[in-house]
Formats: C-alpha cells, sequence, structure tokens
C-alpha cells in the first residue's frame, strides 16, 4: 500500500496522539510532547496518510551542533502495518535527515521487536550495541546505525564508559573519569571523585556561579592518579578571567592560573602554547590517547558556555565526542555517546570566548614498570 507521507502539522495532534495510545503500551508520548515537537526546530515529523487517515508517524530528533540525527519514535496503526508504511516513513525521514546535513541515524529499537530489527537491518542499519534495561518495562534495547550520506568509513573508536555529570558545573571531572576509566579499567568513577576532581582543577570563579576546570588543574588531577598527561593552551595569558567583572575574584582567578602552570613545570607535564589541530588531537587518539577538548556551547545550545567533552572516535568526515550533560527533556545517554562533529564544525566549536581560546588535554596510561 502506498501512503501519502509529509510534514504533520498542529492540526494533526488528536490524531497522533490516538495513533500513539494505540501503538504503545509504555513510552508513550504525551500530548505536550507532540505539541512541542510540533513547534520546534531541530527535528523532522512527518505522517503517514491513507485516505485521508492518519496511519503513521516518524520522528526523527537532530542534535544541534551535530551531524547526528535520531528516530525517536516510530508508529503504525495495527490494521496497516506489513504494508510498506513503516519503510516509507523511514525513507522519506532518512532523506529528511540527510536534507537536514545529517551525516548518521541512529535508533533505538526492543530486542524482541523481530519485525522492526528485520526492516531497519533491510535499511542498511548495523547494529553498534546494547542498552540494559532500556524501556519502562526494563527490556533491553538494540542500539543501530545508519550512515545517510555517503558510503561508510571505518571508524576508529575507544571503548570509553559514558558518565553522566552530576552537577551543571562538573563537566571537566565527568570528562576527566571517562578519559581515565576509558584507559585504565580498574580506576573507578563515583560522584565523590567527582568533586574531588572539580575541587582539584577549579578556576574557583567564573562569570557567574562556580568555577569551571582549568586544562592544567584537569592534567595535574590526572597525573596524581598516576596518569600521563600534556595539555594544549593557544594562549599564555590568564585563562577565563575575561567574564569576571569584580577585581578582587580576578586577582583569585590570576593566582590559580599561577599555581597551576608553576606546579605543571613542577611536576614535569609538558604544556604546549599553541592551537591543537585537528590532526594533532587524532595522532594522539591513534597513539592510545584519549583527549579531553574544551568547546563553546552555543551551536548546542546558544549559551557561549564553556565545556568539556571527551573525544571518542574518529573518521575521514567527523570526530566523536562523549558529552556528559544531555539536554533535559530532550536527548538520553545514547544521544550523548559518540556524537558526530563534521571537521569543518569542529574547529568553530572547539574554541570559546573573545579571545578563541582553544586547550585540550591528553590522557594517557602511564607506561607500566616491568620487574626483573
Amino acid at each position: 500500500m502506498k501512503a501519502l507521507i509529509r510534514p504533520a502539522q498542529l492540526c494533526d495532534i488528536e490524531d497522533l496522539v490516538l495513533l500513539e495510545n494505540t501503538s504503545f503500551a509504555t513510552d508513550k508520548l504525551s500530548r505536550r510532547s507532540f505539541r512541542h515537537w510540533l513547534t520546534t526546530e531541530h527535528r523532522a515529523l512527518l505522517v503517514a496518510e491513507v485516505a485521508h487517515r492518519i496511519v503513521g508517524y516518524i520522528l526523527i530528533i537532530y542534535h544541534p551542533g551535530t551531524r547526528l540525527a535520531r528516530v525517536y519514535s516510530l508508529a503504525v496503526l495495527q490494521d496497516y502495518r506489513g504494508q510498506g508504511i513503516a519503510k516509507q516513513l523511514m525513507l522519506d525521514g532518512e532523506q529528511a535527515a540527510s536534507d537536514g546535513g545529517r551525516l548518521y541515524l541512529r535508533l533505538e529499537v526492543s530486542v524482541d521487536n523481530i519485525a522492526a530489527i528485520q526492516l531497519y537491518e533491510a535499511l542498511g542499519f548495523q547494529k553498534f550495541g546494547i542498552y540494559r534495561g532500556y524501556y519502562e518495562d526494563h527490556k533491553d534495547a538494540l542500539r543501530y546505525q545508519k550512515r545517510i550520506r555517503r558510503f561508510p568509513d571505518v571508524l576508529q573508536h575507544r571503548s570509553v564508559h559514558w558518565l553522566k555529570q552530576t552537577t551543571p558545573f562538573t563537566c571537566g571531572p565527568a570528562a576527566l573519569m571517562m578519559a581515565m576509566h576509558g584507559l585504565d579499567r580498574s580506576y573507578q568513577p563515583s560522584r565523590e571523585e567527582e568533586i574531588n576532581l572539580w575541587r582539584e582543577a577549579t578556576t574557583i570563579f567564573m562569570t557567574s556561579g562556580h568555577g569551571g576546570c582549568h586544562p592544567i588543574g584537569l592534567a595535574l588531577a590526572a597525573k596524581r592518579r598516576h596518569f600521563k598527561v600534556e595539555v594544549w593552551i593557544n594562549q599564555t595569558t590568564t585563562l577565563f578571567i575575561d567574564g569576571v567583572r569584580n577585581d578582587e575574584k580576578k586577582q583569585v582567578v590570576e593566582l590559580v592560573d599561577s599555581c597551576f602552570k608553576r606546579e605543571a613545570v613542577e611536576q614535569g607535564i609538558p604544556v604546549h602554547y599553541a592551537n591543537i589541530t585537528q590532526n594533532d588531537l587524532i595522532t594522539a587518539f591513534k597513539a592510545g590517547a584519549i583527549p579531553l577538548i574544551l568547546i563553546s556551547t552555543f551551536s548546542l545550545d546558544r549559551k557561549k558556555a564553556p565545556h568539556w567533552v571527551v573525544m571518542s572516535g574518529f573518521d575521514n568526515d567527523c570526530l566523536y565526542m562523549h558529552d556528559s550533560d544531555p539536554e533535559e527533556g530532550r536527548q538520553n545517554e545514547l544521544d550523548c555517546q559518540f556524537i558526530p562533529v563534521a571537521r569543518e564544525d569542529f574547529d568553530r566549536m572547539s574554541c570559546f570566548g573573545k579571545n578563541r581560546l582553544r586547550t585540550a588535554v591528553i590522557i594517557l596510561p602511564e607506561p607500566k614498570i616491568v620487574g626483573n
């Protein structure tokens, strides 16, 4: 059966809610959620019509600032299943995501949804993981991905366990714990460790609220935990001081900055006062390192805040990141792992502030000493 596939409109909301409640017993989208997705950007919401009746829909959300799209929900009325409508929705949704500049389309599917799994695999999706207890009924979800623009490259990635930061200001510690655990499984992250790392690495003050983490502060914290580190900073002036208005607070930030730099010299931590390039990051990654990279969140949330992420892979077109801070109500942890950032977008994202600060912390395992 050939259905008419078209963009959803606000007047479709009653039909969408009815379709949702008919199709799913758990993990349902609410009327409020449909209204949100119908009136926001960064998504494709398509419906399938047969004889002027809405019989299916697909919702694909776009991760702002990246080249990633995700099939958030797909439903077809029971009486219309097995007639190719889900395939039509998937193909048109894929085209919409491709037209929107996305390179990858991802989805999750219950391990026991055999019909959906067969459809996704027939459409070229490849399984790249499993998420335990993903659904409300605690069933596991399989994770699938498809390269929707150009043929797939060989993705070089590192097995990095994703962590969510537990405070608004501990992206640096969360990123550092991901990297250290990725390099040494005996290292155990915890919330206490997250706070301790922040205390060791914080700049004390920033524009407002709690201080963020200084790259050398993070490097020193990793060094204390027996990891080999090096730091790249493209300027020698005091970091993160531009937005600090109070003169006394500025003096504290300058003191912390100078103390970190002095201790880095004492501890023999290499600090390169130069721009780190994509090739530098890839070279370090190939050598076994896991880089932490400071980005500006402007392309993600329009807030222009400094934010630490973890490099988790690369291919010919993208660098991949783990982000510890999913957007409330919009993203889950699967959206924040192996986030593809196109090469042409990365340089713009990975600098912060009016001075265009570019900085990274390269974490390597400490070489093992073999006894005689």
